[in-house]
């Protein structure tokens, strides 16, 4: 009988681990369960917080970009005003120029003369009869 016994008792310690191992297993598993939810919940969350960036980024960008295109035109019809006011003296003077020359040379027609400015005829004064 003490065989008998000695096989009974490792029958049912054998069973006791069977079902600690199991509890265990269960355990192990359910904390493997666990951790997979939680990395999955955190890197949804990093997502979510990426795509939320990205769109605070592009809206930044958007905004930035507007306000660089709105300088730069400002900026391009501010150049373009004073180069039409630079055009417009440099005309002016080569008018003045060519009428000076003219003049210097008594090509000027007698609309462009002035008969009393005395220093345009110093040594030829006009004659009128």
């Amino acid at each position: 009988m003490a065989s008998h016994d000695k096989s009974f008792r490792a029958g049912e310690t054998k069973d006791r681990t069977e079902e600690k191992t199991d509890r265990a297993m269960g355990a192990v598993r359910d904390k493997a369960e666990a951790a997979k939810d939680k990395t999955y919940d955190a890197a949804q969350a990093a997502k979510d917080k990426t795509h939320e960036s990205k769109d605070q980024s592009g809206s930044y960008i958007s905004e930035k970009a507007g306000a660089a295109k709105q300088k730069a035109s400002e900026t391009a019809e501010a150049t373009k005003e004073k180069a039409s006011r630079a055009a417009e003296q440099v005309k002016s003077m080569a008018q003045g120029a060519k009428e000076s020359v003219k003049h210097t040379f008594g090509m000027a027609g007698d609309e462009d003369q002035d008969r009393d400015d005395p220093t345009l005829y110093r040594d030829n004064p006009p004659r009128y009869t």
